[in-house]
């Protein structure tokens, strides 16, 4: 029998880009596919890509895709023989792959058991080291008392890492260099493990100095086999999340992989797993990779983000594998049959802001393209026309590229990135550009700390006004505002209908004066210049150079008469400027106000209206896709004014607090 014959339907429990690529290899093999959706995703790409779909609650997470119950009284109306959860959400719920299997659905996933035994990090460890696998050192007990817990830390010795039991995705984890510091950064991480995952416990552990974050693909079937698929090199990260990956892992060598391997495999077999699965080490990277020196960190019981690199290098699709094995088939292969093929990259195109530290950022997605060729793959899960919502993760898409070598694969990701574009939302694009290009990653040793020592050189900062960009669409904003002018004349023409067309091609011909354009620049008053000449229009900005051999700067049209100039990856935010619509209160305040940085949940104020601040003081944090953003004093003052209250909702640009004098 098929695997559509043994699993004829399933329902993705899951959004965005990981529901759109288990939809097409489900449609492939010949499943009927069932969708879930939220309010905020009635109209998004896989809900049109399904078979069906349900809808399943309003935006938050809480209410719709980690509600278990709706999604089951769905699965059970469409006839779903089985439940996809993708990652994240439900996908290590070992609460409700029971409930599946107490449905009579089959989960796509492992068994609730290894689930449990691999879901909190400190039963894990334990675990992990009656198999002789060596572990990171540090406190995995139950007592969470912060005097306790602080005592731990100053005998393992600083730095120290907190890590949320449940945690994932660098959510609830701190890295603390000081005592001083310890306090606050476990407060932190139990909110935000609490907000993430319902569990505020903790472990601590020590901080390896140089470290590289290496990975095991694991699979598992119902007939004891256990292989792993080769490694992936996770150490390009920033917070504790993944950025840019890549398999095999720079450096490797056979005895290391054998020796990862080996620790990977007895790992799954410990727990008697099945099916995909990820046994995540780090290493100290300061002296190359060596047999002896990786530790065990945790075991993600579900497919990763970046699968599709062990894909492009192994030739296995993943997902078809991972039904395969949820139908009942063994794997119907050994470990030596696995090869790797060249070497795959992968980066993470996300709606962030990296001058403005990274903060996410939501809004519709004016133009979006990517570029086709060999070797390279693009998994997505929005079109042109969508929005980036403040509801969940920000990820746009998935960029992979595949080559006969590092340097080739890598090579094609940077062509790739650099034909890529996304006009909207402010994206980690350029930086992510910059990346591929830097030498220190392409050519030397390099851990998971390279990022944040790169910050400046990666242009993670507020950069200089892209002054050709701004040139560009001063030019298109203008030439808008001569044909709105010309169509209004027309109009008024005795009457007569004629086309502004005409008289556009005409005007374009006459000599005209010099003209002054007022404009607004990400949200700053800048004056441009036009002149126009013999070879055409020229436009000047005060005080800054233009270069006339800049690349290519695609112009993408927002609403309300803003254009989006694309450069190298960055956006610039061009319109005219119109003095009715500046915001006064905030150009009065002279630093004074402070604003959330992004759409979230105003979840703490430390400060009353009267208190005297220090420049650097928290004031307040403000929680979007489940990670905190502090809100620090620009300046010493006194708050003269508190405009948000702890548990509401505050949009991007909303004042929160006013410091007077």
């Amino acid at each position: 029998m098929s695997i559509a014959e043994k699993l004829p339907s399933i329902l993705i429990a899951n959004r965005g880009e990981i529901a759109c690529r288990v939809i097409r290899t489900a449609s492939r093999l010949g499943l009927r596919t069932i969708a879930v959706y939220s309010e905020a995703d009635a109209q998004a790409l896989f809900v049109q890509m399904a078979d069906e779909a349900y809808p399943i609650g309003p935006a938050p997470a809480r209410d719709s895709y980690l509600d278990a119950g709706k999604i089951l009284a769905v699965a059970k109306q469409a006839g779903a023989a089985c439940i996809h959860p993708g990652y994240g959400f439900l996908s290590e719920n070992a609460d409700f792959a029971e409930a599946c299997a107490q449905a009579g659905i089959v989960f796509v996933g492992p068994p609730a058991s290894a689930i449990r035994a691999m879901g909190l990090k400190d039963a894990a460890k334990a675990l992990v080291e009656k198999a002789n696998v060596p572990v990171v050192p540090g406190y995995h007990g139950a007592e969470q008392g912060v005097d306790f817990l602080a005592k731990e830390a100053e005998r393992i010795g600083y730095p120290v890492l907190i890590k949320a039991v449940a945690g994932g995705g660098g959510k609830g984890m701190k890295k603390v260099d000081r005592p001083d510091d310890f306090a606050d950064a476990l407060t932190s991480a139990q909110r935000e493990g609490q907000s993430a995952f319902g569990d505020a416990r903790v472990l601590v552990e020590k901080y390896v100095l140089s470290p590289r974050h290496v990975e095991i693909q694991v699979f598992g079937d119902s007939h004891g086999n256990v292989v792993h698929l080769y490694e992936r090199d996770c150490s390009l990260q920033r917070r504790h999340q993944k950025v840019i990956e890549e398999a095999p892992a720079p450096g490797m060598t056979p005895e290391v992989r054998a020796a990862m391997g080996r620790a990977a495999t007895e790992a799954a077999r410990a727990v008697g797993y099945v099916g995909a699965g990820t046994v995540e080490f780090i290493a100290d990277g300061r002296d190359g990779l060596k047999p002896d020196g990786f530790w065990f960190m945790e075991m993600n019981t579900r497919l990763q983000v970046e699968h599709p690199v062990t894909e492009a290098i192994t030739g296995l699709d993943l997902v078809e594998l991972q039904l395969k094995v949820a139908a009942g088939e063994p794997l119907g292969f050994s470990q030596t049959d696995v090869k790797a093929n060249g070497h795959a990259v992968e980066a993470r195109l996300y709606a962030e802001d990296p001058e403005k530290g990274f903060l996410p950022s939501t809004g519709k997605l004016w133009a979006l393209q990517f570029p086709e060729g060999d070797g390279i793959r693009i998994d997505t899960g929005v079109e042109a026309g969508d929005t980036v919502t403040p509801f969940y993760d920000p990820m746009i898409a998935k960029i992979i590229a595949h080559g006969a070598t590092r340097t080739e694969a890598l090579d094609r990701l940077g062509a790739a990135l650099g034909d890529t574009v996304v006009a909207g939302p402010r994206t980690n694009l350029a930086f992510l550009k910059k990346l591929t290009e830097a030498e220190g990653f392409r050519e030397g040793p390099f851990d998971t700390g390279f990022i944040e020592r790169n910050v400046a050189a990666l242009g993670a900062q507020p950069q200089p006004l892209d002054a050709a960009a701004v040139a560009a669409a001063a030019l298109q904003l203008e030439e808008e505002r001569q044909l709105a002018g010309l169509m209004q004349a027309a109009e008024r023409a005795d009457g007569e209908h004629r086309s502004p067309w005409l008289d556009a091609d005409a005007f374009s011909l006459m000599p005209r004066p010099a003209l002054g354009l007022p404009l607004l620049v990400d949200g700053e008053r800048i004056e441009a210049r036009i002149e126009w000449h013999e070879a055409g229009a020229r436009v000047s900005l005060p005080g800054h150079e233009i270069d006339e051999g800049e690349h290519e700067i695609a112009l993408a049209q927002a609403e309300r008469g803003t254009w989006l100039a694309l450069h190298r990856g960055r956006q610039t935010s061009v319109a005219l400027f119109d003095p009715f619509s500046v915001d006064l209160d905030a150009a009065a305040g002279s630093g004074g106000i402070i604003k959330a940085p992004m759409h979230g949940k105003l979840i703490a104020l430390f400060v009353s209206a009267g208190d005297a601040v220090v420049k650097g003081q928290r004031l307040a944090i403000v929680e979007a896709m489940k990670m905190e953003h502090v809100l620090v004093a620009p300046r010493d003052g006194t708050v003269s004014e508190i405009a948000g209250e702890p548990g509401a909702q505050v949009a991007e640009g909303a004042k929160v607090v006013v410091l007077g004098e």
